[in-house]
C-alpha cells in the first residue's frame, strides 16, 4: 500500500474521469443483462412442495404472502450432515450464508413494497432454524424444506451417490463439490390464476451482486483483501473478537 502511485489533484481527476468511462459502460452492460434476464423463459412449478416456518406448514404459493414475486435464498444449514467438512454446525448455519443474509435482513420491507417477498430456505428442521434466526436477530422469514425435494430440485442439495461420484450438477454444470448443500438464489412468480413459475436461479459467483458489503469492499483501496484463500477472514457477526 505504501508503494502505491501518488499524483497531484489534477492528474487524479483526469485518471478518475478515464475510469468513469469504463464504469458507465459497465453500468449500461449491466442494465442490458438485467433486461435480458427478465426476458428469459419461465417454467411451471408442478410439484407440491411443503415448508415449515413460524406460520406452520406452508406451500410454495403461500410463501408469496399475498405478493406476486418471491425470492428464495438457499441457506446452507443441515444439522444431520454437519461435520468437519461442512461450513455449518449442528446449531449454526453456514457463516458465509449468514453473511449474505445479514445483507438482506434490513431491506425486506422495501422489497415488500415492490411486490417482492424474500425468504430463506434450508433443509434443517424448523426448530434449529428458529433458534439460529433468533441468535442472529433476523426478521425475514426462514423456512425448513426438510422432507421435500425442493433443495434437490433447485440444485442446492446433493445425494450421497452424487457426492460419492464427485460430480454434482451445480451452477449448470458438473462440478466437484464435497458438501451436501450449496448456496443459491431462486426466483418465482405467481400469476392471477395462482400458478407458480420458476423464473431464475443463480449460484456461486452469481451471488456476488446480492452482497452489498462486498461492493463496499470493492470500493476501498484493499478491495476484498482475500488473496487466494477466499473469505477465510469471515465469521458469524457475533463471533468476531472485537
Amino acid at each position: 500500500m505504501t508503494e502505491h502511485r501518488v499524483v497531484g489533484h489534477d492528474a487524479w481527476v483526469d485518471e478518475r474521469r478515464k475510469h468513469l468511462v469504463k464504469e458507465k459502460e459497465f453500468t449500461r452492460l449491466r442494465d442490458q443483462l438485467s433486461r435480458e434476464r427478465r426476458e428469459l423463459p419461465w417454467e411451471l412449478v408442478e410439484k407440491d412442495y411443503k415448508f415449515e416456518g413460524e406460520r406452520g406448514v406452508q406451500t410454495l404459493s403461500e410463501m408469496f404472502d399475498g405478493r406476486s414475486q418471491l425470492v428464495v435464498y438457499h441457506a446452507m444449514f443441515n444439522p444431520e450432515t454437519a461435520g468437519p467438512n461442512t461450513t455449518w454446525t449442528v446449531d449454526a448455519g453456514c457463516p458465509y450464508c449468514s453473511f449474505w443474509m445479514d445483507n438482506f435482513n434490513g431491506i425486506t420491507v422495501h422489497l415488500n413494497h415492490r411486490d417482492i417477498t424474500m425468504v430463506a430456505v434450508s433443509r434443517a428442521p424448523y426448530p434449529a432454524i428458529a433458534a439460529y434466526r433468533r441468535r442472529m436477530g433476523w426478521g425475514f422469514p426462514w423456512l425448513s424444506s426438510a422432507g421435500s425435494d425442493f433443495n434437490f430440485d433447485y440444485r442446492v442439495s446433493f445425494t450421497e451417490d452424487e457426492l460419492a461420484a464427485e460430480k454434482v450438477d451445480y451452477n449448470y454444470g458438473l462440478n466437484h463439490f464435497s458438501m451436501s448443500d450449496a448456496p443459491g438464489i431462486s426466483v418465482f412468480l405467481r400469476d392471477g390464476d395462482g400458478r407458480v413459475f420458476h423464473t431464475y436461479s443463480t449460484y456461486s459467483r452469481g451471488l456476488d451482486m446480492l452482497n452489498v458489503a462486498y461492493h463496499y469492499m470493492d470500493l476501498a483501496p484493499k478491495g476484498r483483501d482475500e488473496g487466494d484463500s477466499g473469505p477465510g477472514w469471515l465469521r458469524r457477526r457475533d463471533e468476531y473478537a472485537d
